[in-house]
């Protein structure tokens, strides 16, 4: 696609765009061809009618091969620069509550957030498979611009590429982030020591719940959505009370049980969960039990895992509690000593147990 950018204006995200034109109808095709990737004027009709008439900015509407900004007003801000980039290739691409291209915004958003940085500036990449309709990719491309004004990110800059038919799976999105890592604050696992406090923002395995229910594995009715969700608001949230958080992770692919894994094995110490204290609804577990998948393994798109020293703890609770993503949010475990780099479960009878490292993969192509 190579769409791009130059010199952002004050608030963007929300001031029309004096320069773009509505740039809808120049798509007269119904279907992706390999046109739609030839450089030519298929190439631009599709980027001006699909991608450029949805997600227009003040950057974006230069159409330059590249992004640039004002140093001065990211250095105002905060004083590192936090850079990270995912794909996304879910199937399906729409599912109870979300689709790929919300996914594929709040997924970077929130591997930035949780650095501690301020999300400013997106890409987005498209590899179109031969044959998608063009319908399908509006959809698409309408929710990201959703998301992304939800988010208050601006996508800046992007490519497209088309393959022949069989070569992908309709759809794949990829996505870099840049943000502002404020001042004296430094999430790291390395920063975990024995007595902190484990906090999660609320029911874990939706996301991997919705995406078994939409592709039609399980003859259920149920109404889990997934949690697809930004997580920078609450993560500013919990900065104004307590900027020296420990550490925070998103629970994606492998979800709690791997990021606690990561946490334990980084720091030289061991966790220990209580059972009774993490929120999952009854209807994901259900779902577990019928495929022996473990719900503390499935993978979440809005849930936020956070340490804290053991004083800040309440305080950081009952400002999550105040944030819409936050407020099923509880205390979960806390670090101990030993065993070094083991997470332990208190189940619901007394008992512990290992959690350890997922192997394999409970549930593919769930991101």
């Amino acid at each position: 696609m190579n769409i791009s950018s130059s010199n952002p204006a004050q608030n963007p995200l929300f001031q029309k765009v004096e320069t773009a034109k509505n740039r809808r109808g120049k798509v007269r095709d119904t279907h992706i061809n390999l046109a739609h990737g030839s450089g030519g004027k298929a190439m631009r009709d599709l980027i001006d009618d699909v991608f450029v008439n949805s997600l227009d900015n003040p950057i974006l509407s230069q159409l330059e091969d590249w992004a640039s900004f004002d140093l001065t007003s990211l250095i105002a801000q905060g004083d590192r620069l936090a850079f990270t980039t995912d794909s996304y290739v879910v199937d399906p691409l729409f599912f109870p509550g979300s689709d790929i291209g919300e996914l594929a915004i709040n997924g970077t958003v929130n591997d930035l957030a949780v650095s501690g940085a301020k999300p400013l500036y997106l890409s987005c990449s498209f590899i179109l498979e031969e044959g998608l309709p063009i319908e399908t990719l509006r959809r698409v491309v309408e929710s990201m611009k959703k998301a992304a004004i939800a988010a208050q990110v601006q996508i800046v800059t992007g490519d497209t590429k088309v393959v022949n038919r069989g070569s992908a799976d309709k759809l794949f999105i990829n996505t870099a982030g840049i943000g502002i890592i404020r001042a004296g604050v430094t999430p790291s696992a390395h920063n975990i020591q024995p007595g902190d406090v484990i906090i999660l923002n609320g029911e874990l395995g939706n996301h991997g719940a919705a995406i078994l229910i939409a592709r039609g594995e399980l003859a259920l009715e149920t109404e889990i959505e997934s949690d697809c969700q930004p997580l920078n608001g609450l993560v500013e949230t919990i900065l104004k009370v307590c900027p020296e958080i420990r550490a925070m992770r998103d629970a994606t692919r492998g979800g709690l049980a791997t990021v606690l894994n990561e946490f334990a094995q980084t720091s030289n110490i061991g966790i220990r969960l209580n059972e009774q204290a993490i929120p999952i609804r009854e209807e994901v577990k259900g779902i577990c039990e019928i495929l022996g998948l473990d719900p503390l393994y499935l993978a979440n798109e809005g849930k936020l895992v956070l340490v804290v020293k053991p004083e800040h703890a309440q305080t950081v609770l009952s400002a999550m509690k105040t944030h819409p993503a936050g407020k099923d949010a509880s205390i979960i475990g806390e670090a101990i000593p030993s065993p070094s780099g083991v997470v332990l479960l208190k189940t619901t009878f007394g008992a512990e147990r290992i959690i350890d490292m997922l192997v394999g993969d409970q549930l593919p192509r769930i991101c």
